[in-house]
Order: C-alpha cells, then sequence, then structure tokens
C-alpha cells in the first residue's frame, strides 16, 4: 500500500508555472515486488542495515516492520509491517482532471495524475473512485475527463501492421546482403581477370619479343592513349583498383604493358566489356548493394550542371526544421510550460518561432529542381525516348504520365513504411505511455492511410490526419503535378505556361488573404500555428514559394547560369535579399498589425521569403555567391542533403520516442532545447541513413536500370 501509493503520483508544485503532469512513477509501480537489487548484496546485510534505522524483521508473511515513535521518549511504538511482495498485481492508470476555476487559472486546465492501483482494477473503476474520493467544493470547479490504463493491452504480435513491417524489412535485409555479396563478388572476379589478362599480354610480348624484334618495335610505337582507352571499359566501381595494381608495379612492366598491340588490346577489351554486360535481374539485385548505394549518398562531388548551392539550403532547413519540431513536443510534455512565455519574449527565439519558413524552403528548392531538371532534360533530348512515335497530345500526356510514375515510385516506399512504423509506435506508446500521443495517429493511420497513399490527406479536416507532419509531402505531390502539367504545356505553349503561373500565385495570395481576414488570424508569437487546418497547411496557401521556384529554375535553365552583373546590381541584390529573410523573422517582434496588415502578411509572406531565396540561388549559381556560395554547396553538407526525405518522415518518430519514453516530463532550462536537439539530430539522420540505403536508394537506382534511357543521375 505504502509503495503503490508512493508510485502514483500527487499534487506537489508548479501548478501557476504550468505543470499539468502529477504522473508519480509507472516504473516504481512496474518493479513493485520485483528483486531489482545486486545478488552480491547479501540480504542479511540488508536486513542489519535496515535493523539500525530503527527497523526489525517483518512478521511471516515477509517483510520489514517500521517502528514509529510516536511518544517522547518512544514510549508509544506503533508497528507497521511493509510487505516486500503486494498481495495483488499492480496497474498503473492516469486520470485525466478538468478545473476550471477563476481562482486558480483563468482558463480551463487539464492535469495528469498517475495512480497506481490493483492491475483488476479497470478504467471505469477507477473513474468512480476518483469520483467518490472528490469533495463537495472540489466538483463545483472539477470533473475526471478520461482514464486510462496501462495494461499493455496493445499486443504488438497480434497487429498486421506489425508482422508486415517484419515481412518487407527482412525481405530488403536479405536483398541487401545479397546485392552487397554480388557486387564484390563482380569486384573480386574483374579484378582477378584483368590482372590474368595483363599477365597474359606481358607473356605474349616477351614470347613476340624473341620471335620477331622488328615486330616488337613496330609494336612500340602505339601510343599510352590505346592502353587507357581499353582500360576505360572497366567497369568504375571496380576501374580504381585496377588502375592503382598497374601502378604499383615497377617501371619495366609499366614500359612493357604500354608496348602491347591493338590484337592484345582488342581481347583485354572485349574480356572486360563481358564481365561488365549484366542481365536486368543482376542489375535489380546491385541496387540494393549497400556499398554502392553508401558511395552515391556520400559522394563529394555534385555535376558540373548541377545547382549545388541546394544541398547546403536542404541541409540547414532541414536541422531548421527539427529544431522546431522538438521544440513543440518538449514545451507539451514539460513540468514548467509557463517559462515557455518566457522564453518565446526573447527577440532571437523568433528564428523558431517563425520556422515554418523552413518549408517554404523546401517548397521553392521542389518548384526550382523540376523546372530546371525538366527544361534541361527535354533541351537535351532524353524525353524523346518516352515520345517516340506519338505528337501533339498524346506526347505531353506521356511526358506527364512519366514524370507522376516516377515521382510516386520514388517517395511511396519510404512513405509508407515510415506510415506503418508510425502507427505501430504510436499505438504501443498509446497503451504504455504516461504521456498521451500528441496526435491521434493510432487511430487516424488505421482508417485513413488511403489518404496519404494518394497523396490528399492535406484536402481533409487535420484530426482525421495520419502523420500530421506529412502534410508537407502531400502539398509538395499536389504542386508537382500542377508544375508538372504546366511544364508539358510550356515545351509548346510558354506563354500560356508563363500566364497559367501567374493567375495561379495571384489566386493564391487572395485566397490566403482572404481566409485570414474572415477568421481574423493575427500571426503572432503565440500561436505561429494558429489555423494550421485553414491555412497552415492547404495547398492553395502555400503554392507561391513553388511556383517562384519554377520561375528562378527556368532563368536558371535559360541563361546557362551564366548572368553578367555589375559589382553595385550584386551589392543591392545581397543587401534585398537579407532585408527580405531577416524581416521575416524577426519583423513581428512586439509588434501589433491590424486585421489589414495581418492578412497582407500572411498572404505574401510566404512567397516573400521564396523571393528573398531566389537571389541567394541565382547569385551563387551565376559566380556571385562569394562566402555564402562557399557554406551552401560545402561536400559535406552532401550526404546530410541526399537523406533529407527521410529524415523528415523519420525524425518526428525520433523526438516522439524521446519524449514518450519518459516517465515524467521534461523541465524546461537555459540548455535543455539545445541539448535535446543536438540529439535528435544525429540520431534522426543516423536512422535516415539506414532507411535511405534500404528503401530509397534502391528504388531510384531500379528507376534509372528501368527507364527507356538509362543515365547518369543528377546529385
Amino acid at each position: 500500500m505504502f509503495k503503490s501509493d508512493d508510485a502514483s503520483g500527487r499534487f506537489t508544485n508548479g501548478f501557476f508555472w504550468g505543470n499539468s503532469y502529477f504522473v508519480g512513477s509507472a516504473t516504481e509501480c512496474a518493479y513493485i515486488g520485483h528483486d531489482y537489487t545486486r545478488s552480491i548484496f547479501d540480504q542479511t546485510q540488508w536486513n542489519s542495515t535496515f535493523s539500525s534505522l530503527n527497523t526489525q524483521d517483518g512478521n511471516s508473511l515477509g517483510g520489514s516492520k517500521i517502528i514509529i515513535n510516536s511518544g517522547p521518549s518512544g514510549s508509544n511504538n506503533l508497528p507497521i509491517t511493509i510487505p516486500d511482495t503486494p498481495p495483488y498485481k499492480l496497474g498503473f492508470f492516469m486520470m485525466t482532471v478538468s478545473i476550471n476555476s477563476s481562482i486558480l487559472t483563468p482558463i480551463t486546465r487539464s492535469i495528469h495524475l498517475g495512480l497506481c492501483l490493483p492491475f483488476s482494477c479497470t478504467a471505469n473503476d477507477v473513474y468512480v473512485i476518483g469520483k467518490l474520493a472528490a469533495s463537495d467544493s472540489t466538483k463545483n470547479y472539477s470533473f475526471i475527463e478520461k482514464v486510462r490504463d496501462q495494461h499493455n493491452y496493445y499486443n504488438i504480435f497480434e497487429d498486421n501492421v506489425f508482422w508486415a513491417l517484419l515481412g518487407s524489412s527482412t525481405v530488403v535485409l536479405i536483398l541487401m546482403i545479397a546485392g552487397t555479396a554480388y557486387d564484390y563478388y563482380l569486384t573480386i572476379k574483374v579484378k582477378r581477370q584483368m590482372k590474368s589478362n595483363v599477365y597474359d599480354i606481358e607473356r605474349r610480348t616477351k614470347l613476340d619479343r624473341a620471335i620477331n624484334v622488328s615486330n616488337f618495335n613496330q609494336r612500340q610505337t602505339l601510343s599510352n592513349d590505346e592502353f587507357s582507352d581499353a582500360t576505360a571499359t572497366i567497369p568504375i566501381t571496380v576501374g580504381n583498383i585496377i588502375a592503382d595494381d598497374i601502378h604499383n608495379n615497377d617501371s619495366n612492366n609499366n614500359s612493357s604493358r604500354k608496348n602491347n598491340d591493338c590484337a592484345m588490346m582488342s581481347d583485354s577489351s572485349e574480356i572486360s566489356m563481358n564481365i561488365q554486360e549484366l542481365n536486368v535481374c543482376e542489375e535489380l539485385l546491385l541496387s540494393f548493394s549497400v556499398r554502392e548505394n553508401m558511395k552515391t549518398i556520400c559522394d563529394p562531388s555534385v555535376g558540373r550542371d548541377t545547382i549545388s548551392t541546394v544541398h547546403g539550403l536542404r541541409a540547414i532547413s532541414m536541422a531548421w526544421v527539427i529544431l522546431g519540431h522538438t521544440c513543440i513536443v518538449i514545451f507539451k510534455y514539460s513540468d514548467n510550460m509557463e517559462y515557455r512565455k518566457v522564453v518565446e519574449k526573447k527577440f532571437l527565439f523568433q528564428t523558431i518561432t517563425n520556422g515554418a519558413f523552413s518549408v517554404d524552403t523546401f517548397f521553392f528548392m521542389g518548384g526550382l529542381l523540376v523546372a530546371y531538371l525538366f527544361f534541361r532534360t527535354n533541351a537535351m533530348g532524353d524525353l524523346k525516348k518516352l515520345t517516340q512515335g506519338t505528337r501533339g497530345f498524346v506526347s505531353g500526356f506521356l511526358k506527364f504520365m512519366g514524370l507522376i510514375i516516377y515521382r510516386f515510385c520514388r517517395l511511396t516506399t519510404p512513405y509508407m513504411f515510415i506510415l506503418g512504423v508510425v502507427e505501430v509506435t504510436m499505438k504501443w506508446f498509446n497503451a504504455n505511455s504516461v504521456f498521451e500521443p500528441p496526435t491521434a495517429d493510432h487511430e487516424n493511420c488505421p482508417n485513413y492511410w488511403w489518404r496519404n497513399l494518394l497523396y490528399i490527406n492535406t484536402l481533409f479536416p487535420v484530426d482525421q490526419m495520419c502523420m500530421l507532419w506529412s502534410w508537407y509531402v502531400a502539398d509538395d505531390t499536389q504542386f508537382y503535378v500542377i508544375g508538372a502539367v504546366i511544364l508539358v504545356i510550356a515545351t509548346n505553349h510558354f506563354k500560356v505556361a508563363a500566364f497559367s503561373v501567374t493567375i495561379l500565385l495571384i489566386s493564391s495570395w487572395f485566397t490566403t488573404g482572404y481566409i485570414a481576414l474572415m477568421n481574423n488570424h493575427m500571426p503572432s508569437l503565440d500561436d505561429p500555428l494558429a489555423l494550421f487546418d485553414k491555412i497552415y497547411d492547404k495547398p492553395w496557401t502555400r503554392l507561391g514559394p513553388y511556383l517562384i521556384g519554377m520561375s528562378v529554375g527556368y532563368l536558371l535553365f535559360k541563361t546557362n547560369c551564366q548572368i553578367k552583373m555589375s559589382k553595385t546590381t550584386v551589392v543591392i541584390g545581397w543587401l534585398l535579399s537579407s532585408a527580405c529573410l531577416l524581416s521575416l523573422l524577426y519583423g513581428l517582434y512586439e509588434a501589433e498589425l491590424s486585421p489589414m496588415t495581418a492578412a497582407a502578411y500572411s498572404s505574401l509572406s510566404h512567397s516573400a521569403w521564396a523571393l528573398g531565396l531566389s537571389w541567394i540561388v541565382v547569385a551563387c549559381s551565376t559566380g556571385y555567391g562569394g562566402w555564402v556560395n562557399s557554406i551552401l554547396s560545402a561536400p559535406i553538407l552532401y550526404p546530410f542533403s541526399r537523406v533529407t526525405y527521410c529524415a523528415y518522415l523519420v525524425h518526428p518518430i525520433i523526438i516522439r520516442l524521446t519524449a514518450m519514453n519518459l516517465d515524467s516530463p521534461f523541465h524546461l532550462g537555459k540548455d535543455t532545447v539545445v541539448i535535446v536537439f543536438f540529439g535528435q539530430v544525429v540520431l534522426s539522420y543516423l536512422v535516415s541513413f539506414v532507411i535511405s540505403l534500404a528503401f530509397e536508394a534502391p528504388v531510384v537506382s531500379m528507376l534509372k536500370i528501368l527507364a527507356p534511357k538509362k543515365k547518369k543521375r543528377i546529385q
């Protein structure tokens, strides 16, 4: 009884400082009656030690008898026996009580009370006990909202989603092992074959030298280029190994290899090409090679015609997103939530408050890359492979479907896997954590997962959304469909496409402004995500940055990233861009906006952010980036940029795991958020690398193999 009461929560302190969690200790409740002491600690030593603290051995039932001295000289001793093992199994319950008293709090508050009670009790039993325990005066301003039992009623092994995840993970793991092993096998095979070829060439050269000196002299006239041409047929994966083996030999051997006749080199080339030729099944298996996929992700170089600045913007924006989501979760599960208001009054905290602009950066880059790569690919004639023998509407339709199918296949595989993980983990936490899940994924995902599969979940109410943060993926995919239509039209009717972009952009501005005005939306520090379901996640309010990105992508393609600007123009451009971005980040500090001004800000701020980024991308891509370009194009950021998609999908799960595995709430301090944030970044990227290697990278490789015309992937 005493131990279970000790494990239960009770009002302590901090209610007026935002503490709503009086949870006790679910862990202590679970370990009552369990022998968790080290075996090397003798029980007799424990008894003697306990006895020295004014206790004596318990009765025949086991346990300890504590002597309470109630008299002035210990004359009245009250023995109380605490059994080591409870006579019944214990369970942990979380009771949510709503308090509505103007004396205690100006707004309705919900407090969460942990209770360690017999396991045989049901949630309804605890509800009745709570009502009976409440005094008459308490009933006037408080009532029990609900009771959650922690009886582990969710059996993960009875969940079909869990078995689907386990089965798919097992299959992918086997393919990764097989693909990696086969990759190493081919590498060793080619290496040995080339060594054998070099030995045969040397042997035949010596034989020819002994038979016919004149022919040998003629063969000496062969140039080094011919040998390098023959070596160039070696696969890239093993070419460097063989080249190293060749150059490590002594100069005499090098000289003899350079003086081989054309027939020998032709034979060597044919052997190399035969080794290099693989059927489709072998290529698909190699798509799962961890070795090759890791080399691709961690490649410190990009193509000459690649917009390398995008890598830096993508990596930095992803860290910004993780920071914002970390703060949201920590603030929700803290025992001093009022401290948040103190922190939010600080000027630099607006960097976190206005973190929504990080998503606008993703939208901008999405439109930029789609337009730039489409126009460049179309100019190179690579899209004609899709439309051979067709013209007009059919040709455009095939281009459109090619873009959509590629996008769907690339995004959906890791997306659906993570969605399944979210469903299983949130079901488990809802049944076992002392905290309630921040969103109802345990209910929404089984019912509405198909909306995520079709990328239309933002068209429905937010309280029905599975994976709340997936709103960005849905919006970006919807924008991609709109952009694909515009780009296909632009190949033959550019003016019509340009007019469509203009109309869509203006319509988005007016729609957002109207919704903000009708709902009296005030962008402020107190509620940056207000009207989430009406403004924040809706595609018609976030389309602006994507369309601006498409326009910048076309500009860079049309100018081939070569724009000449005067020094004055460059300086003015950087000043205007910096002023635009900084004013959006920190311009609302202690600002009071009228309804019309607030509506205009809500309408134009996202597009204004994209305009500020436009100058950064254009300046860095055309040689006017300076140290900014050096930072954004740093090779160390490339691997993190390439796994951004998986990091975005995974990081909220990592943050939730951190919070909901706790036995008590966070306590906000000056360094709490910073320390937790860096831990979330490291762990999120570690997991995202694994997910990318297992699901994203193989799909990208397979799409290249199955494409009508294979080409080098654009980084």
